[in-house]
């Protein structure tokens, strides 16, 4: 007699709060996911959660705790200021849950959605989109050692993310990539930065020094006329300089006194893709994400560090 035929995985019911501009990116990936069904859509504007739950064929819950009833996992893309309200509803009711970067406002607020989520046995993923670029992972293969980081992250003016300045809005995504390259404390901080068309900084950069030596150096504007999303990597016998936007990049070796280049090869593809996938994975199976809670606190406790010395520099 033969094996019974194995049932297959059912796919994850997973829902989206907040279809802005980030939101309905969300929805649009997970509904073209096979090991995932986009269930519901929850937004303070009602009109918008329909209108991307009809094109979908998703819920538009009308209420949190309906939008919970419907999901076993969720993407919280709401303003910065809401999200440990609805991450700590979505994980007292047993919910997995990817917050947008940062993970909260506060270190307070982020502790409490990591401790909430180890009380629960839930996955929290914070989306920091750079760790699931395709260029990544040249970094791994090719440098071992980082003495020096250099980070470019330029944007035209986005029209989004006003609650924050360009330090937790866009420079926060190097700076996670820079603690888990480096592996070590940060000893020191500069930084400088300046509003220009909000109340908060708007183009800064701050310099990092940490303990086993390595620095880095991170620029980050939203009211540049080009987009630039760039890091380069150095270590003793080699650099690496990587294009975030174009998944493309270049390694230089010594060779003798001559310096060598290769490119880089990247099988591209997209990495919100990519991250939403590996959420959906880690709460089928219940396993840590590749940017746990923890690693969304760590940069945020940067991130902060980085806006304090900016504010205080300003109110001179």
């Amino acid at each position: 007699m033969s094996d019974p035929t194995p049932q297959s995985t059912p796919p994850v019911l997973v829902g989206v709060a907040g279809v802005g501009a980030i939101g309905r990116n969300h929805a649009r990936i997970y509904a073209g996911l096979p090991q995932a069904k986009l269930s519901a859509i929850y937004d303070a504007d009602v009109e918008r959660a329909k209108e991307f739950a009809d094109q979908y064929g998703a819920t538009a819950a009308g209420t949190l705790e309906e939008f919970i009833s419907l999901i076993d996992a969720a993407s919280v893309s709401t303003p910065t200021s809401t999200h440990r309200a609805i991450g700590s509803q979505l994980l007292s009711a047993g919910r997995h849950v990817l917050v947008e970067k940062p993970i909260a406002d506060t270190l307070d607020d982020a502790r409490a959605l990591i401790d909430l989520a180890h009380q629960k046995g839930c996955v929290l993923q914070v989306g920091h989109i750079e760790r699931f670029n395709p260029v990544m992972a040249q970094v791994a293969r090719h440098l071992n050692e980082p003495r020096f980081i250099e980070a470019h992250r330029l944007s035209p003016f986005p029209q989004r993310s006003l609650d924050i300045g360009v330090v937790l809005d866009l420079m926060i995504h190097d700076l996670e990539i820079i603690l888990h390259l480096v592996q070590s404390p940060v000893e020191q901080i500069d930084a400088v930065g300046i509003p220009v068309l909000t109340r908060r900084e708007d183009i800064a950069n701050a310099r990092l020094r940490f303990a086993n030596g390595c620095v880095a150096n991170v620029t980050a504007s939203r009211i540049s006329p080009e987009k630039m999303r760039k890091l380069r990597v150095f270590q003793s016998d080699a650099y690496l300089s990587l294009d975030y936007q174009d998944q493309s990049g270049w390694i230089y070796r010594r060779d003798g006194l001559e310096i060598r280049r290769e490119e880089v090869l990247v099988e591209k593809d997209e990495p919100l893709k990519l991250e939403l996938a590996a959420f959906i994975d880690c709460a089928a199976r219940g396993v840590k994400p590749v940017v746990s809670g923890q690693e969304g606190a760590a940069a945020l406790d940067v991130a902060l560090a980085i806006t304090r010395i900016i504010e205080e520099a300003n109110r001179r």
